[in-house]
């Protein structure tokens, strides 16, 4: 392409596929969208459970697990360890997979860790308005940002004292869950 050409792109199937995909106007590259992965973890603590209140859309003020996107050439624990750093200020020592979620509306996928906290120490990082651990009958249930989270405190809690076990899998187009 050249600089006085603006890159733009069609919505069409590409010969071989089987679905629309933005396709360079001028070159047919196809521009591939893949779902965004998430990744965050259930942390316990002294019996009780960390949670983070949101200081950024969507859902602020609501509670939810140290959680955030993936970022490239990171590993999914690491990614895991880097957003409970950022949003708790807490260093994690992750034990195994509980569970993978599909939310298909929003294109994401999410991996979601059994952890525990490497030292007592967590604040509230800049996407966080406060940062607490609650015990079970504590968690503010109608505050919960997503379902997910939701999801992922009750397959935490199915879990909580077995050393192995499979991960779990839901999706939002499976409200039972598997």
């Amino acid at each position: 392409m050249t600089d006085d050409m603006q890159p733009s792109f069609s919505r069409i199937i590409p010969p071989g596929d089987d679905r629309r995909r933005l396709v360079c106007d001028h070159c047919a590259h196809v521009q591939y969208e893949n779902p965004r992965i998430v990744v965050g973890s259930v942390v316990e603590h002294d019996d009780r459970i960390l949670l983070c209140r949101r200081a950024i859309e969507p859902r602020d003020g609501y509670w939810t697990l140290p959680a955030g996107y993936l970022e490239l050439g990171e590993s999914p624990e690491a990614g895991a360890q880097r957003e409970a750093l950022e949003e708790a200020c807490a260093t994690l020592v992750i034990d195994r997979l509980l569970a993978t979620y599909s939310i298909t509306r929003i294109s994401q996928v999410q991996l979601i860790y059994r952890a525990r906290l490497a030292t007592p120490d967590y604040a509230a990082g800049p996407e966080s308005r406060e940062v607490d651990l609650f015990h079970w009958d504590e968690i503010p249930w109608q505050e919960l940002a997503f379902p997910s989270v939701h999801w992922a405190l009750h397959h935490f809690r199915m879990v909580r004292n077995q050393s192995g076990f499979a991960p779990f899998s839901r999706s939002d187009r499976d409200p039972e869950g598997l």
